[in-house]
């Protein structure tokens, strides 16, 4: 027969280990240590450039002849020709270049939408009479926790002029248990991921909702830490081992 204090031994032994494997919110993500957030007034309101196209950016490109007349006329209905590129998909490869029809590899990395373009027109020149061509990065995004601890949300930037309330909404808002008054915006500068903490949950956060976030931004509504679910949904393992023990106790008295 097994000895009673044999039983409290492997008991606490059980507890212990339970207790040591015991984590209460461990979904939370992006915790800094106080004073390594860099002030919330040095973030720029709006780029101070445009976008640069990066390796594995994807985009897409129009070309149409005679500065762009057919694209014109098939607005109008007045034609049904297409014009070149189309909607396909094209990815800007580790090179730096971008492989593209009837042109092979081209150099964009570096390069704004408006400067490939150009470089487009100029390639294009060689074959076609005044081409048009237009470019569509179709990749930039931004990535939303909106403060539920595991509910990430990728936003598509349709647009160059997204702000942060826009990109928010876009991603389902802030969550019950997200805190308005401190949402992360990491953003990379000079290759180094900054971190703004940014407060919108008084009037005098509101100027800073109108942040234009850039590709590539992570933006991370901090969640209430949800101590009693966490802590009951913990120890339930060990309150049932508990219980069982203590039947057992009970049966070997």
């Amino acid at each position: 027969m097994i000895e009673i204090k044999s039983l409290h031994l492997i008991l606490i032994c059980i507890i212990s280990f339970g207790l040591q494997r015991c984590g209460i919110n461990n979904n939370m993500m992006f915790k800094a240590p106080k004073g390594q957030n860099v002030s919330i007034e040095k973030v720029l309101m709006q780029p101070t450039g445009d976008y640069r196209i990066s390796v594995d950016d994807k985009l897409t490109f129009t070309m149409a002849t005679n500065s762009g007349t057919k694209i014109v006329e098939a607005m109008g209905g007045i034609r049904g020709e297409s014009v070149a590129g189309g909607a396909s998909e094209y990815v800007v490869r580790k090179s730096g270049k971008v492989e593209l029809p009837l042109l092979g590899e081209v150099g964009a990395e570096g390069l704004t939408v408006v400067q490939f373009e150009d470089t487009l027109q100029r390639l294009f020149s060689q074959e076609y009479q005044n081409p048009f061509v237009q470019v569509k990065i179709t990749n930039q995004r931004v990535i939303v926790f909106p403060g539920g601890g595991a509910d990430p949300r990728v936003v598509f930037l349709t647009n160059s002029n997204t702000t942060l309330m826009e990109a928010i909404a876009q991603g389902g808002g802030i969550s019950e248990r997200g805190k308005s008054n401190s949402i992360k915006l990491m953003r990379k500068e000079g290759g180094v991921r900054q971190i703004y903490t940014i407060d919108l949950s008084t009037i005098d956060g509101l100027k800073y909702a109108d942040i234009v976030v850039q590709a590539n931004d992570y933006i991370y509504v901090e969640p209430t830490p949800d101590l009693a679910r966490e802590l009951m949904k913990d120890i339930s393992p060990i309150l049932a081992i508990l219980s069982t023990s203590l039947l057992l106790i009970n049966l070997f008295k």
